[in-house]
Formats: structure tokens, C-alpha cells, sequence
């Protein structure tokens, strides 16, 4: 992949932050960046299409008119320029009510704390999918997942769709801002494609240590059908130790290393999904065998390994904020936290109805936390509904990229909500998953097909009637998010005009996104 390259500069003193004056004040470290006039950027987009555009396949014809889109849109000026540094953290099957500034009182989460009260709350963000590679596929893209032929999860055994991922012609977010001058990586699992050709360094990604399927053992990186994995770049790489230890580390050398240019830094821990295992639990997986080696889901044995899961992880977080401080880039680095859906298991989603798995809130409302000194005020709290597309166009806004630079998303740019809580205009958000359907109309909820009852998470709150002889939402639900986010009052039979109109909304983006969506292989090749 063509990348500019950084020219050799010395950091100038960096004064302290007045914290008094967050809302209005830039950041105020100053890094000199990447010089590149407009009249180089079009040589080099000209360059681009003229000498190499029959010569390449087509992913690679792909990155390079993303690299002369960039160019053009988005010259840099050769003047010394603020570049905000990004880390995204996605944690695996978090529920909304696992973290102590979330409510819970299971087990502390001080550095996940931190992120709350040195930045902003988020307390009506959602997964764009109530189970894993959907989420990812559309947190990539900026776009809903089943553009991306990936409405559901891509699993692991080898009968099923193992051969499916992230085809290449689809444009992630590191793409974008590689091509922008920034150095990326993700660390921790993939999910949107086994074989190697989905590997994450053919999408944009500089590096990548981690594994590829939903979920391995923590200790023999073993996955669910009995298929080492774990990979440096595109090779299978054996290295031991516990593996939000070795996610953690990955991430803290990269930024170490690369706090001299513009970085993206992608973690996507593991914890808190299964199996269910603590640093010191023995493995529960043997390479070539599905079989387990013992119960990691008996319940006390889950109760414990998942506390020690979220205690580790939260670890690592505080670890990345402590580099961030120590490489001095704090105060240009935004920092973004989320679950990829709700919590199973042990895990806790609140008060919420539903868990993952299921489009009823417990399945894709999740914690969501921002942080950004200088940029975003501690302890603010927004109830703005947002999603996980929206990441895309909000880290392409913050390093100022043009809407020019990248396929239209289906997102929008958080910026104003998180610098200045701002209030977005009206709002309608989707999910589909299986035949269950639902839609967002700023604060109604319609669930289509919400599927079983169900019954509440192995040591989830119950705080909520699950099962009532008289439950009708279990077709055709309809709520209001401002007096019942637990959805335990279907309006539908009261607001039947509100009904059909969402009903009419969501058949129009079923069609919307089926139009030119990606297609799967048949068979791996």
C-alpha cells in the first residue's frame, strides 16, 4: 500500500492544559506532521492512475484511489498541524450494566470509570448488531452490515460459513486513514473472515496480532472447532500468554513506537466473552478437538473467571491510558470505548429486556464512553442515540478528512455531541437479525418478531418481570425509550397509525440495503 511518509521533526514544547476551559480550548500539543502541498498530492493521484491502474488487481486499484482521493480532497498544508491519534476500543459481549459507572457493583472497573469521568457517557449508544461479526463489519465500513454481506455471525465450524468475510472491495476506516498518513493497527479479534485473504493487513491495517474467529481459549489460542489461532500479520504465530494480556501489550508497544506520527489503533479484546477463564484457569481447548477439557460455563466457576475477565481487561485499559501519558500524546488522542452487543452468561445488561442475541435492548444498547482531553468535558453525559456506524464518519471528522475521501456511510459524524453536546436532528436507526426486525424513530422502538420469551442471563439483575402470563410484545412490540427502556409496555395496539409507518420504514431499508449488497462466496477457494 503507497503511504506518505513522515518527515523528521522534533516535538515543541507542550504547555498544560487550562482545565477550566475545555469546551473551547484545542489541544495543545502540536506535533509537525506529514508535509505535502496541493500541487504534490494531485501529482501523485495523477501518478496513481497513470502508471500503475492496469497493472494491479482490483484491491489494490481499490487503496490506490482511496490514497489519490485523499490527496486531492484533503492536501495537507506544509505548516505544522494538530493530528488527532485515535484508540478504539471494542470489548467482546459487555452488557450495559457491567461497569461501575453503568451501575454495577459485581466487581470494580476504575480505568473504564476513568473514561466516564475524564470524558463523556454515552447512555443511548448501541451496537448496529446483537452479535459479533455484524457489529465489526459495519464499525469498518461506516455502513449497515448487510451492505456488506455479513448480517449475521461468520462461525468457525467448517460445515457452516467459515469461507464467508469483509470482501475486499468494501472500504474500512483504516483504509481511509492510512491513506491520510496514519500509522494502523488492530490487536484482538477480527471476526469478519477466517481465511487468510481476509486478513486484516489487506484492509488497511499496518499490523495485526490477534486471532481471526469469534472467541479462543485464552490460554492455547485455540478456537472453537479445534484450529489454532493466533496471527502475526497473515501468518499463525504461537506466543503464550493469556490473551487480553497480549492484546494489551500489542497495543501499548504500537502506540509507543508511533507517537511520533499520526496513529489508529484498533483493540478488540476478547474479555468478557467466553469461554470463561481467568489468567491463572487452565486451558479449555486442545488443537484438533471439539471437545472441551472441562465445564467453563459450571455457574460459580463463570461468576469467578468473569469478574477476573472484566478486573484484567480493565487492566489493559488503564495500561494504554498510562502510555498515552508517558509518550506525551495524551491530550491529542481520542479515545473510544463500546461493546460489540449485550452481555450472555454471567453478564449483566441492567435493567434492560433481552440479552445478546436478540434485538430487545439487552441485545444492542451498550456502555459507550468517550475521552478526549482538551475536546470533550469530564463527566459530561449525553443521551443522544447513536451506534456504532457512526465511529467512521466521527474519527474521519476529527482528522479531518473529506466525506469525498470514502463511500457514503450510513453514519454520522458524534463530533458535535461529543465536543460541544450537541443535540442531532431526528434520528431513525435500524436492526435485523434473523426474521426479528426493529427500528429507532427517535425515542420509539419497533421490535418485529422479537422471537422466545426469554429468561434473564445467569446472574443478570432481576429486577424485571421476564416472563408474564399476558407478555404480548413477542410479535409486534412498540415503545417509548423515554419512560420504558426495560420495554415492558407494548403501545402497539394504542399507537396502530405509529406502527404501520415504522413497519412501512423498515420494509424501505430492507430494500435499501439489499441493492448491490456484497455477495458471499459459495465455497472457499
Amino acid at each position: 500500500m503507497l503511504r506518505w511518509q513522515p518527515s523528521a521533526h522534533t516535538r515543541p514544547h507542550q504547555p498544560e492544559v487550562n482545565s477550566a476551559e475545555y469546551s473551547s480550548l484545542p489541544s495543545t500539543r502540536q506535533r509537525w506532521i506529514r508535509h505535502f502541498p496541493a500541487h504534490v498530492s494531485f501529482r501523485a493521484a495523477r501518478w496513481c492512475a497513470q502508471t500503475i491502474r492496469n497493472n494491479v488487481c482490483k484491491a489494490a486499484w481499490r487503496r490506490i484511489s482511496i490514497v489519490a482521493y485523499v490527496a486531492l480532497f484533503c492536501p495537507i498544508a506544509a505548516e505544522a498541524a494538530i493530528r488527532t491519534n485515535f484508540v478504539i476500543i471494542m470489548v467482546d459481549d459487555m452488557g450495559y450494566g457491567d461497569a461501575g459507572c453503568y451501575g454495577s457493583t459485581e466487581f470494580p472497573t476504575p480505568n473504564i470509570d476513568r473514561l466516564a469521568s475524564e470524558g463523556m457517557k454515552l447512555t443511548d449508544f448501541h451496537s448496529s448488531g446483537c452479535v459479533c461479526s455484524p457489529t465489526r463489519a459495519g464499525l469498518l465500513t461506516g455502513r449497515y452490515q448487510q451492505r456488506a454481506g455479513i448480517p449475521g455471525v461468520v462461525y468457525a465450524a467448517f460445515n457452516r460459513n467459515r469461507h464467508h468475510g469483509l470482501q475486499l472491495h468494501e472500504t474500512t476506516f483504516a483504509e481511509v486513514l492510512s491513506a491520510a498518513g496514519y500509522a494502523t493497527a488492530v490487536f484482538g479479534k477480527w471476526h469478519v473472515g477466517y481465511e487468510e485473504k481476509y486478513n486484516p493487513i489487506y484492509q488497511g491495517f499496518d499490523r495485526y496480532v490477534g486471532y481471526v474467529s469469534g472467541n479462543v481459549d485464552f490460554h492455547s489460542h485455540i478456537d472453537g472447532a479445534g484450529v489454532f489461532d493466533w496471527w502475526h500479520q497473515n501468518k499463525h504465530t504461537k506466543e503464550d500468554g493469556y490473551t487480553t494480556h497480549l492484546i494489551t501489550k500489542h497495543a501499548c508497544d504500537f502506540i509507543a513506537q508511533h507517537h511520533d506520527t499520526s496513529f489508529c489503533v484498533y483493540i478488540a479484546h476478547e474479555a468478557p466473552h467466553d469461554p470463561y477463564q481467568g489468567p491463572q484457569d487452565q486451558p479449555v481447548r486442545r488443537e484438533g478437538e471439539s471437545k472441551l477439557i472441562y465445564n467453563h460455563r459450571e455457574p460459580q466457576h463463570a461468576k469467578r473467571a468473569y469478574a477476573e475477565m472484566m478486573t484484567e481487561m480493565d487492566k489493559g485499559i488503564g495500561e494504554v491510558l498510562n502510555v498515552l501519558q508517558k509518550t506525551g500524546v495524551d491530550d491529542e488522542t481520542f479515545v473510544m470505548f463500546f461493546s460489540d452487543n449485550g452481555a450472555t452468561g454471567p453478564g449483566s445488561c441492567g435493567d434492560l429486556y433481552g440479552m445478546k442475541g436478540t434485538l430487545w435492548e439487552g441485545g444492542h444498547r451498550v456502555p459507550a464512553l468517550a475521552r478526549y482531553p482538551g475536546r470533550i468535558r469530564g463527566g459530561a453525559v449525553s443521551e443522544q442515540l447513536a451506534f456504532t456506524i457512526d465511529v467512521l464518519p466521527t474519527l474521519l471528522d476529527f482528522a479531518e478528512v473529506s466525506s469525498n475521501a470514502w463511500p457514503k456511510s450510513d453514519g454520522t459524524s458524534l463530533v458535535p455531541v461529543l465536543t460541544k453536546n450537541e443535540v442531532l436532528g431526528r434520528r431513525q436507526l435500524f436492526w435485523q437479525y434473523g426474521e426479528a426486525a426493529s427500528m429507532r424513530d427517535e425515542n420509539w422502538k419497533l421490535v418485529i418478531n422479537g422471537g422466545r420469551k426469554l429468561k434473564p442471563a445467569a446472574f443478570a439483575i432481576p429486577n424485571i418481570d421476564w416472563n408474564r402470563p399476558d407478555d404480548n410484545r413477542h410479535e409486534v412490540a412498540l415503545f417509548d425509550m423515554a419512560t420504558d427502556r426495560s420495554e415492558q409496555k407494548n403501545l402497539a395496539e394504542t399507537f396502530p397509525d405509529r406502527v404501520a409507518a415504522m413497519k412501512n420504514a423498515i420494509s424501505h431499508w430492507q430494500q435499501d440495503v439489499a441493492i448491490n449488497a456484497t455477495a458471499q462466496p459459495e465455497k472457499s477457494r
